[in-house]
């Protein structure tokens, strides 16, 4: 993932700054020119923080906690705010030993996970962030196929299918008898889970004959460069790389849908839209810079998730986001 990617554009920062100044008491003041400018004294919000918040998990929340990483080290350069990649299966693990501070997760954790952390005692809070669409593409050459129905996408993808649905034409026959080269996520990842069971019908349940992946930019570059490719991830992934990849509309009863903001906050796009989380630690955020930077995350999470092509919360989910922090805060 390039700096470039994942960073808000300069209109978006701009204006998240100003929030942000506006939030922390500043009063905005007429300069001589006529354009106002904001006089903020120091605050506690204000102050310099120092520090490093860890988070890893998963790869389809990074961009976007990256994206509010990024822009919170403009306004505290010195708190550091790696984000890792080890799909929502591994980050619960870290985050359940001791070793992260927040969470990111495509999915509810597990309470075979909560049970982990409990042994730990580590206490968490489960913070809805954005909503996703699940996106299932192709090739952008691909000529043959704009809409499968889940039926069809389980075909494709259940153990069953495993050495025996190895061409388009095993699909439909109305499809050439291109080979099938599949790509997903590992079983790592939080997209795995919610895809075999809202389309298997079961979590885990999956051919293993594909070419799993916890990085979803190895899955772009392998479903780009195979003409019979396919393969599925976050919506954002594919936002980045409409170049190259066609997204599959998907008819799971109702007729076809494309992935899009509008159907997924519509609950039009079934069954693969989802919500994404963040689980930040009960004893981290009694630190001043982890506080600072989930009231960052909330505070401007609709510009950060729009520009970094996800599909952002609604109104109401967006205060019971700020409501959730602000009771995190109050307990720790």
């Amino acid at each position: 993932m390039t700096s470039g990617q994942r960073r808000l554009s300069a209109v978006a920062t701009a204006a998240l700054v100003v929030s942000l100044a506006a939030a922390c008491g500043g009063d905005a003041k007429p300069s001589s020119d006529g354009s106002t400018s904001s006089a903020a004294p120091a605050t506690e919000a204000s102050a310099a923080l120092s520090g490093e918040i860890k988070i890893d998990g998963s790869s389809t929340v990074a961009p976007l906690t990256q994206a509010a990483s990024e822009l919170f080290g403009e306004e505290q350069p010195q708190v550091k705010v790696p984000v890792g990649t080890s799909g929502t299966g591994g980050g619960f693990e870290k985050f359940c030993a001791g070793e992260t501070d927040i969470s990111n997760a495509s999915r509810a954790i597990k309470d075979e996970e909560k049970a982990a952390c409990e042994a730990k005692g580590i206490t968490f809070t489960e913070l809805t962030v954005a909503t996703d669409a699940l996106t299932v593409v192709v090739p952008k050459e691909n000529d043959w196929v704009t809409c499968l129905t889940t039926d069809q996408l389980k075909k494709i993808w259940e153990p069953a299918a495993e050495g025996k649905v190895k061409t388009w034409k095993d699909v439909d026959a109305k499809f050439p008898a291109e080979a099938l080269k599949l790509y997903g996520p590992g079983t790592d990842s939080g997209t795995f889970d919610y895809f075999t069971d809202e389309i298997n019908g079961e979590e885990g349940a999956s051919r293993k004959d594909y070419s799993p992946s916890e990085n979803d930019n190895d899955i772009v570059t392998g479903v780009a460069g195979a003409k019979g490719g396919l393969g599925y991830f976050g919506f954002t992934y594919y936002e980045e790389n409409v170049d190259k990849l066609k997204a599959v509309e998907i008819d799971s009863g109702s007729g076809c849908v494309a992935p899009s903001v509008e159907a997924a906050q519509g609950g039009k796009y079934t069954p693969l839209s989802r919500p994404l989380f963040i689980y930040p630690s009960t004893a981290a955020v009694k630190r001043p810079e982890v506080a600072a930077f989930l009231d960052y995350y909330a505070s401007n999470i609709d510009a950060i998730a729009k520009d970094a092509k996800f599909v952002p919360l609604n109104a109401e989910q967006e205060a019971k986001l700020k409501a959730d922090i602000t009771s995190l805060k109050s307990a720790g």
